[in-house]
């Protein structure tokens, strides 16, 4: 039990190196032998099973008997056309479904978590599932334990174990401890657990167990039984499919009875009629959903855009608040000092604060390359310029201890030994550090600081700021000893710098599409308020200074005074984690849907809060990107945008393809009641096997190649769609059943006209004008506002390519002889085509005719 061992111990059993971690070939034999670092997940279903489920569906077992009925009749060819299309119908079914899963696999390792280990004596970063036992592993705020860890080097380290122990506060943690007897592992204060987080400090550690051996491993059998949630859209159309499923077999039903009354054949009409029911059903519905979003979301993903989960595309569509983190995310996260002040002077620099820049600074150079967070990157870098090596300050001036910077706090301490002296340096924020000075250095001598002092030193920052710059103070103290409480009190104020961070060339040209777009965007950040305003005048965020609230205005606020005033504001400064939950809670009592932005450990909970959480993929923490519903891997606001954009075309998408498959169902439907009711003494327009050949080639290829439509050119000057809105919203329900009806009309139509020369060419032209109007009805759903020539009839080379290939199918059906007696079609000469296509394509027109005149009105 390595919570039972002493660090030296550990390592010798471990076979590892402390300063040097393992070696790559320790490490693959290691891997080979103990196994991947993850847990056993849900077996997934074979590809037999999801043909199973397909044959399982209620309404195909009923077609299986009518195939077997067919087969005691000693109707062969109908029975075996009946099985063939059975069969083809759930391979497209497993296709799909087997398609859908592998692309949420795929998104699933897009976000799969990260690990900092110390492999060969240098500092990597690999996959968590990666990690073997012996490695050193690097933990710091924000980062997700990814094995269970035996420290051996901690410094205030605080872990939150609620997913483990069930411990609502984070629980502090001593790599030195030791513990003679057994406990339990909520008192185990020198090791960490898998699925766990820092939540304060760093640490060091080696991993001692993996994967399913590792405490939360032990717990994993309850991990499995979880099963996944469907988004809200999926749920809304499973209800509806069974809904319609309800509705057509009751019609299916009456027509049956309404034949028999007829005296027509029964077993002819239970056929037809069970046929018409398995075709009318849209149970492919939420798998071609599900496909779109998958598909939809590997898309974004090459745009830099990882979607975690699914239900942030369908929100993506309906974002009308974007709260941005400022740096990294409309800036371009490239600090470097631009002002200094020392000595009482602008531009001045003296020892003392490059000194203090260099050693309160947690930024390392590795390989020539500095390593660590913007702002401490490009402090480093200056003092590296102006001569100050940390390396050898690091000898010099050894860190004894020190007091994390904390986002309330807003500074940090670092307490050094030099020979038998101490001494400390503070950097943060100059109204941070400059009311806990009482002296400042003035040409190396300390002298004592006045209220004009303060008052002076504070004007000049406050012009800095205004400049678009960031002010980071720097304070010291001697001390008597390294952990003194007061070591942020009573300081010695030695000057302060002015950071700048150039704005991304494209966040302006996105926040004006984000107006366009009906999308309010509001700036978050740490800086000071006149920085803030600064760089959101420059983008386009805010025009006038009472656009901006700051986060002492926060607090004086009330809940309801916030919930007034929100909205009229784009500008939040100096707020902490706490404000930014405030500010997304105040922006959706006002009926808001928020995208909020967060890269810090305390940002998870605004995340969690807002519709959509966003993540930094670069300088995000692994407890941000688990809270997050979208990670952006190129830290950029112009990915947001983009990611909006996106989330509305593939709603749309789906729109398209939901409307496309419910009119083409209603119009069989049409198409046979109407002529049973209309035409009691004539044959049926269609056979079975007909109707259930158009349903084969009429429902999954087109209503997929809709699913990835281009979106239209106007997409993101329309305002954002309310969360609740319909799917039949904007005339959806109107359009579905007028083309149902219309492609219902002519088909009887071309049924009518065959009947003067027979019945089957009859049965012939309908069937082909059944057909053929659904897929020309495919090119009315690229847009239901604009004309399909006007948006590009051949942009989509998916669903072009689908109807040109079904349209030479049914001619060969239509002209073959093998088909004649297949499908019970007869060849149509010249006159009958140009009816049959005429017929079809005048869809495309009537559709056209109402675009116009409501465009006209």
């Amino acid at each position: 039990m390595p919570y039972r061992n002493s660090i030296i111990e550990v390592i010798n059993k471990l076979d590892t190196d402390l300063n040097k971690g393992l070696t790559k070939e320790e490490c693959l034999k290691r891997l080979k032998k103990f196994g991947k670092n993850e847990l056993n997940k849900k077996k997934k279903e074979t590809l037999f099973e999801l043909l199973i489920d397909q044959i399982k569906d209620p309404m195909v077992i009923i077609l299986i008997i009518g195939g077997f009925i067919s087969l005691f009749l000693k109707e062969y060819i109908d029975a075996s056309i009946i099985f063939v299309v059975i069969i083809l119908n759930s391979i497209i079914g497993v296709i799909q479904e087997y398609k859908a899963e592998k692309a949420i696999d795929a998104l699933e390792k897009l976000s799969e978590p990260k690990a900092f280990v110390i492999r060969e004596g240098f500092l990597q970063e690999i996959d968590s599932c990666d990690l073997v036992i012996g490695d050193i592993v690097v933990l710091e705020a924000g980062r997700y334990i990814p094995a269970d860890i035996r420290l051996f080097q901690s410094n205030t380290l605080k872990v939150e174990e609620s997913t483990l122990t069930g411990e609502s506060e984070p629980v502090d943690k001593d790599a030195n401890e030791i513990y003679e007897q057994e406990i339990g592992i909520a008192d185990q204060k020198n090791m960490v657990f898998m699925s766990t987080y820092v939540t304060y400090g760093k640490a060091l550690g080696v991993v001692v167990r993996t994967g399913m051996d590792s405490e939360v491993g032990k717990i994993a059998k309850m991990l499995d039984e979880t099963t996944e949630d469907l988004t809200p859209l999926q749920k809304r159309l499973a209800h509806l499919s069974k809904l319609l499923g309800m509705i057509a077999v009751v019609i299916c039903g009456a027509m049956f009875v309404v034949a028999i009354v007829q005296g027509r054949n029964i077993f002819d009409m239970l056929l037809l009629a069970i046929s018409l029911a398995v075709a009318a059903i849209p149970e492919g519905l939420p798998a071609v959903v599900t496909i779109v979003l998958a598909l939809g979301v590997q898309v974004m993903s090459k745009h830099h855009a990882i979607i975690r989960k699914l239900h942030a595309v369908e929100t993506l569509g309906s974002v009308n608040v974007v709260c941005s983190d400022k740096t990294g995310t409309l800036t371009q996260n490239k600090m470097h000092v631009v002002s200094t002040y020392a000595n009482g002077k602008l531009q001045q620099i003296n020892d003392d604060l490059l000194r203090g820049y260099c050693l309160c600074n947690d930024a390392c150079i590795s390989q020539d390359e500095v390593l660590g967070e913007p702002t401490e990157k490009a402090l480093l870098s200056f003092c590296e310029e102006k001569g100050f090596h940390k390396k050898m300050l690091d000898t010099e001036y050894v860190r004894v201890n020190e007091i994390a910077f904390d986002s309330n706090r807003k500074k940090m301490t670092t307490i050094h030994q030099r020979k038998n002296e101490y001494i400390s340096y503070t950097k943060g924020a100059i109204e941070k550090i400059i009311y806990d000075c009482t002296s400042m250095l003035i040409d190396g001598k300390v002298v004592r600081m006045s209220a004009y002092d303060r008052n002076q030193i504070l004007e000049i920052a406050k012009q800095v700021s205004a400049d678009a710059q960031r002010v980071l103070a720097l304070a010291k103290k001697k001390l008597k000893t390294p952990y003194e409480d007061a070591a942020e009190s009573k300081l010695c104020f030695v000057g302060f710098v002015g950071l700048m961070d150039p704005v991304r060339p494209q966040a302006k040209e996105a926040i004006e599409l984000c107006h366009k777009a009906g999308i309010h965007v509001a700036m978050i950040t740490g800086d000071h308020p006149l920085t803030a305003f600064s760089i959101g005048q420059r983008l386009g965020i805010a025009t006038q200074k009472n656009e901006v609230i700051t986060g002492q205005q926060l607090d004086e606020l009330s809940d309801e005074e916030l919930n007034r005033i929100v909205c009229r504001s784009s500008i939040f400064a100096r707020v902490t984690p706490e404000h930014k939950v405030r500010i997304v809670k105040a922006f959706k009592a006002n009926d808001c849907v928020v995208a909020m932005s967060g890269d810090g450990v305390n940002d998870a909970p605004s995340l969690k809060q807002a519709d959509i959480g966003i993540a930094m993929g670069f300088s995000g923490t692994d407890v941000c990107k688990q809270a997050s519903d979208m990670i952006l891997a190129d830290d950029n606001f112009s990915t947001i945008v983009d990611a909006v954009k996106e989330g509305r075309g593939i709603y749309a998408n789906i729109q398209k393809a939901i409307l496309y498959l419910l009119s083409c169902n209603l119009g069989e439907i049409m198409t046979l009641f109407l002529a049973i009711l209309c035409m009691p003494n004539v044959v049926s327009p269609l056979s079975a096997i007909q109707i259930l050949w158009v349903n084969l080639i009429t429902d999954s290829f087109p209503a997929l190649a809709l699913g990835v439509d281009p979106m239209e050119h106007t997409i993101m000057e329309q305002k954002p769609r309310e969360p609740k809105e319909s799917l039949f919203s904007h005339g959806g329900y109107s359009f579905t059943i007028l083309n149902g009806m219309f492609i219902g009309t002519i088909t009887l139509v071309a049924f009518r006209y065959g009947l003067d020369t027979s019945t089957l060419k009859a049965q012939t032209m309908a069937f082909m004008v059944l057909s053929m109007s659904q897929l020309f009805h495919a090119l009315n759903l690229r847009s239901r506002i604009n004309s399909i020539f006007k948006e590009g009839i051949l942009k989509n080379k998916w669903l072009i390519l689908t109807i040109v290939c079904s349209i030479l199918l049914q001619i060969s059906v239509c002209e073959l002889p093998i088909f004649h007696v297949l499908l019970k079609t007869v060849s149509l000469n010249s006159n009958e085509w140009l009816i049959v296509l005429g017929l079809s394509i005048s869809v495309i027109g009537i559709n056209e005719a109402s675009k116009w005149f409501a465009q006209s009105k």
